[in-house]
């Protein structure tokens, strides 16, 4: 009896084994972390929010009620059930305004961490297999934008390439690039002399496919987890040039220009500040518990066994 009850004991304390499956593998360490999980339900919502926008917001986000500026939220006294969030100082609504928003900021997100991904992944690529005076000009290039305040320098870009949400992304894609290219020409340089690329070389693979058919494709893990943590850091940039007046222009409804157009207002209106302000942080927080569960998901030195 003692025996069969030590049995059960020991079984119970074992853990459950992995999947085999990769997919189903990345899905059960990913899962493990919790906090990972609560962002990416999130940051789907925020998805789905961006594709429904025309059907969830209850208005226009640029219509204007005169008969409602700054409302407070309905909540509060004075508020009107038609604008949950309130209204801004032209009766904009909030909620309308921030659920655009979405579609804007996402973009960005986007658009951005592709352009910085692709250019990087290719410089990155091009330093870490040919090596020589190649290596030393990508990389001197790359510590040069490095050493600059990365908003500082999307500043200056914006301010030579003149204001405009576009303008900003190539500026923010520009001052991003650098993380990849490290990464990648880290991750080639580890891989480049294994046997598996040996064997390829010797078999008479070309350069070209040896760098994007042999090497690359496990460089991915680590480009993705800088991808996702780059997503966060193009939407907080994006709204600090916006905030400054350098991104998207008035009436675009992009978080960060919403801030700004509401800074005269702070005192006496505090929720066309703080839901903007909400939304930026809900959203850059989100995407970075997927980074940290895409890392211990990717990574095989924090897997867990």
């Amino acid at each position: 009896m003692a025996d069969q009850t030590a049995g059960e004991g020991t079984a119970a304390t074992v853990p459950t084994s992995p999947p085999q499956n990769a997919l189903a593998e990345f899905w059960y360490y990913f899962s493990i972390n919790k906090g990972a999980v609560i962002g990416l339900a999130v940051f789907v919502l925020l998805i789905l929010m961006a594709i429904f926008a025309p059907l969830l917001a209850p208005h226009l986000p640029n219509e204007q009620f005169r008969d409602s500026l700054l409302t407070p939220p309905a909540w509060q006294e004075g508020g009107k059930p038609a604008f949950l969030l309130g209204t801004d100082a032209v009766g904009r609504d909030i909620l309308s305004r921030l659920i655009y928003g979405s579609r804007f900021s996402l973009a960005i997100g986007f658009v951005v961490v592709t352009a910085a991904l692709v250019s990087g992944v290719i410089l990155g690529l091009l330093a870490g297999y040919c090596r020589g005076w190649v290596d030393t000009l990508i990389m001197r290039v790359m510590d040069i934008i490095l050493s600059f305040p990365s908003l500082l320098l999307a500043l200056v870009l914006v301010a030579i390439l003149g204001p405009g949400l576009v303008n900003a992304m190539i500026a923010i894609a520009f001052v991003l690039q650098p993380h990849f290219a490290r990464l990648t020409r880290a991750a080639v340089m580890a891989e480049k002399n294994r046997e598996y690329v040996v064997a390829a070389k010797v078999a008479g693979a070309s350069h070209l496919r040896l760098m994007l058919v042999t090497i690359m494709p496990n460089c991915v893990a680590p480009l993705i987890v800088q991808a996702t943590l780059s997503f966060s850091n193009a939407i907080l940039e994006a709204a600090a040039l916006g905030f400054l007046g350098m991104g998207a222009q008035p009436p675009t409804p992009e978080w960060g220009t919403m801030l700004a157009e509401a800074r005269e207002f702070i005192l006496r209106a505090w929720w066309v500040v703080t839901f903007p302000g909400l939304a930026i942080l809900i959203t850059v927080f989100a995407i970075n518990l997927i980074g940290d569960g895409l890392r211990d998901a990717l990574d095989p030195k924090l897997k867990r066994s």
